[in-house]
């Protein structure tokens, strides 16, 4: 009986206190009238071993302990409340050494449980453990989600450093719970301060060397891992050279028999590596060796002894480049090849006819240009559709670097489903398909100008004809003394009697660095011939339009056909718009020894620069330098264009040509027409074969890029450089499904759940906030169905995207929020 009497004691009090149920007095006491109290004889509970913070990873639970001693019970409490009874597993042994009962208990804690927790902090765990004196309470316990996500918030970018120059090398880790570590791997290995002692890395994970030397040269990756997975980012080029210098003058030949001598020098200390500068000047000096008294009886490069001697330069330089003790992975291995052109060109001098300083400047006149080019979610991605425009360099590859697809155009008959165009050879600058009830999306290829039509905007057993094409007048969008240019291209939708019941969404790309506050964008329609009216303001409210203005483009939702543009105004002179650099290079048909230099400046957009490519691909021209961006602003001052760093005893320029200049008006309100300059070389012999300087393009007072031009001239060995692409620029529309990243039905799902507001305030409004559609709220809430609009929108925005993470991730945060009147329980349970 007294066994019974004491098992009830040690139960009925700690249910009850569980319970939150008061204890009587006469039953707070056991068989020998022990009271529960602090201050009498014996200890309260000791933990030996506490909950620690926990991780779940993917779906498998984790566990949780508790152990102390002495404890007559241990119970788990997690987020204010108590753990039932049977989700413990206990035991218990007594301690041999104090004769005091050791007890221990473990609860398993499942994914479901912490995704269903929605509080404040984050899911937490504690034990309480009771003794004959009282409780004794353990540390909380965090238990969290493990993830990382896929993408580098900020990837390392390739960079080229002189020796002895600093390399610093950017990583930012994807978001991770852990936070990730990151490691840095060169070549994929992974390098560490014994194979490289003066390399360091901060706090944000940026890699720095001090002092690069040409073994630093490699492909540097940053790679970030936590107890879920392993990421690497994209790989970054690191390439270190060295520029040439010429080394002392050799002892001056012996006098010939006709009166002149010579001496040489290389250009070894050091030579040039790595794409660094070559040296400048001249490697043989003769003079006549008798005072004048005598002169020469022939030309030097019929002298038997010199041609023997420039041989020897040669043979020399070719020794050395083989012999050169950097192995490194990133070698231009033409560099050889040139300082042996460069040495036998010096040592048989061309024609000195093709340095006449009395030729006069050729003055080359601007032309427009039409073509196709694709646009993708980064304009740095662009398309070239022609061969001879994006044939490799055959000589230059990064070794180790990841394998990317190349795009080549080859014409070859296709068939198209119907609505589908194929495009021609000339510039396509027009779309045209039939669209019913399940909707679509139209393109104009190449770009960056496209059209959604929602399903059910169109009535069922109803057909649309409908078209897409961008203006090629040179039009304006107000008087030449109004401050607002063109940012975008003019694009006509239609036809002009569509009868829809929605909105489309409607994207255009445009050139405006919109990242301050310096502009004041507007979307404009035309009404008549040379007259605009203003549809809205983008940071303005509006019922009848919406403009979500993104770094490179805008997605506009349109309820009437018409052609529109968007415009700016700039508020100060830091307002700047985008230009995009490129350099072409061809032969002159009338001058076998005549290249043209041709350097482009136009709004970056696709289809500006489209028109760049097709002229260049009719008159055989290639692109010698990957394509640059550059800011020109409002501040009135004129772009400069300059060549530099000829090699003067290998090509001639015309005098006068070296520096052009457009005036700030040409290139700031110049958005139709291509502006182009034109530097007309002559090489001194065949013999030249290659050609290496410089393209600066600066605004006065303003921003400068450099254009590093290094290529063959020789008509089978020129290369261009190549553009990569993901997809096929052939494509003007995508009918039905196809052409939606949302399903039919989970569309009509969330729509139907969010455009009916419920007590727990998940509604429409809340949908767009968690898109970060956050602004002109009000154009939504005058349609038939807001979420669905929205949607529309969200579509439009992740065109050039495959997943939903973005989608999927809103309405995972909305899931988790709490109505007002949950949170109003919460606050007085606490």
């Amino acid at each position: 009986m007294g066994q019974c009497f004491r098992g009830c004691y040690l139960t009925f009090p700690i249910l009850a206190l569980l319970l939150g149920v008061s204890v009587p007095a006469t039953l707070a006491r056991g068989p020998r009238g022990e009271a529960l109290q602090h201050g009498q004889t014996g200890t309260l509970p000791r933990f030996l071993e506490e909950p620690v913070d926990a991780y779940i990873i993917k779906s498998n639970p984790i566990k949780l302990r508790c152990q102390a001693r002495p404890a007559l019970q241990i119970f788990f409490k997690c987020n204010g409340e108590w753990v039932h009874q049977s989700q413990h597993l206990a035991q218990e042994h007594t301690d041999l050494g104090t004769g005091l009962k050791i007890r221990e208990v473990m609860i398993n804690v499942s994914r479901q449980q912490v995704e269903d927790f929605h509080g404040p902090e984050d899911y937490w765990c504690l034990c309480v453990a009771w003794s004959h004196l009282g409780t004794s309470k353990s540390r909380k316990a965090t238990v969290r989600i493990a993830y990382l996500r896929k993408n580098f918030e900020q990837d390392p970018q390739g960079t080229e450093v002189p020796l002895n120059g600093m390399i610093v090398l950017h990583c930012r880790p994807p978001e991770g719970v852990p936070v990730a570590e990151v490691e840095w791997l060169k070549n994929e290995e992974p390098l560490s301060s014994e194979n490289r002692g003066d390399f360091g890395t901060r706090g944000d994970h940026n890699l720095i060397i001090s002092e690069a030397r040409l073994s630093d040269s490699g492909n540097y990756t940053c790679a970030a891992a936590n107890i879920v997975a392993k990421r690497r980012s994209a790989t970054a080029t690191v390439v270190v050279y060295v520029d040439g210098s010429w080394a002392e003058w050799s002892e001056w030949t012996v006098c010939s028999s006709d009166c002149g001598r010579q001496r040489g020098r290389e250009c070894s200390a050091p030579e040039p590596k790595h794409g660094g500068l070559l040296c400048v000047g001249a490697a043989v000096a003769v003079e006549n060796c008798t005072g004048g008294l005598c002169k020469q009886s022939g030309k030097l490069d019929t002298s038997t002894d010199v041609a023997l001697y420039c041989l020897l330069i040669i043979a020399v330089t070719l020794y050395r480049k083989s012999q050169s003790e950097y192995g490194v992975d990133v070698i231009d291995d033409q560099r050889c090849l040139t300082l042996t052109i460069i040495s036998f060109s010096l040592c048989f001098p061309a024609n000195p006819l093709l340095i006449n300083s009395s030729i006069q400047p050729d003055l080359t006149v601007s032309r427009t240009y039409t073509s196709p080019m694709c646009f993708q979610d980064s304009i740095d991605k662009e398309l070239m559709a022609e061969r001879s425009l994006l044939d490799p360099l055959p000589d230059l590859k990064v070794k180790g670097a990841p394998e990317r697809a190349e795009y080549h155009v080859i014409a070859h008959p296709q068939t198209f489903q119907e609505g589908w165009l194929q495009t021609t050879e000339g510039p396509l600058h027009r779309a045209t398909a039939v669209f019913g009830h399940t909707g679509g999306r139209l393109m104009v290829p190449n770009t960056g100008i496209s059209l959604l039509v929602p399903h059910g905007g169109i009535a069922e057993d109803t057909t649309w004809e409908m078209y897409m094409s961008i203006n090629q007048e040179d039009s304006s969008a107000a008087s030449e003394d109004d401050p607002e240019i063109f940012l975008s291209p003019v694009v006509t939708y239609g036809p002009p009697g569509l009868d829809l019941s929605c909105p489309i969404a409607m994207t255009i790309a445009h050139c405006a660095e919109v990242t301050a506050d310096n502009w004041a964008v507007r979307l404009k329609r035309q009404i008549q011939e040379n007259k605009w009216e203003e549809v809205m303001c983008v940071d303005e409210e509006s019922t009848s339009c919406y403009c979500l203005l993104e770094a490179q483009r805008c997605h506009t939702l349109l309820e009437q056909p018409g052609r529109y543009a968007l415009v700016g105004e700039p508020l100060s002179k830091e307002a700047a718009k985008r230009l995009r650099l490129a350099v072409f290079g061809s032969h002159d048909a009338s001058n076998s020894l005549g290249f043209t230099l041709r350097v482009y400046c136009v709004d970056d957009t696709p289809h500006a620069f489209q028109e760049v490519v097709v002229g260049e691909r009719r008159r055989g021209g290639r692109l010698l330098e990957e394509p640059k961006m550059m800011l020109f602003r409002g501040n009135m001052f004129s772009l400069q264009v300059s060549i530099q760093d000829v090699p003067q005893l290998l090509w001639s320029i015309k005098p006068f040509t070296t520096c052009q200049e457009f005036s700030f008006s040409q290139v700031w309100a110049g958005n139709q027409r291509p502006l182009q300059c034109a530097f007309s070389l002559d090489r001194c012999s065949h013999a030249s074969s290659q050609l290496s300087c410089k393209i600066s393009i600066r605004q006065v007072a303003g921003e400068e890029q450099i254009m590093q031009v290094y290529t063959s001239v020789a008509e089978n060995e020129m290369g261009a450089v190549p553009f990569l692409s993901q997809s096929d620029c052939t494509i003007t529309s995508q009918m039905g499904s196809r052409a939606f990243k949302i399903p039919l039905s989970i569309r009509q799902r969330i729509s139907a759940t969010f455009d009916t507001g419920n007590a727990n305030g998940k509604d429409w409004q809340l949908l767009a906030q968690k898109l970060h559609i956050d602004r002109n709220l009000s154009y939504f809430a005058c349609q038939e169905s807001p979420s669905a609009v929205i949607l529309s929108l969200w579509e439009a925005q992740h065109q050039d995207s495959g997943d939903l993470d973005s989608l999927a991730s809103a309405l995972e945060e909305i899931g988790k929020v709490q109505s007002p009147k949950a949170v109003t329980v919460s606050e007085k349970d606490s």
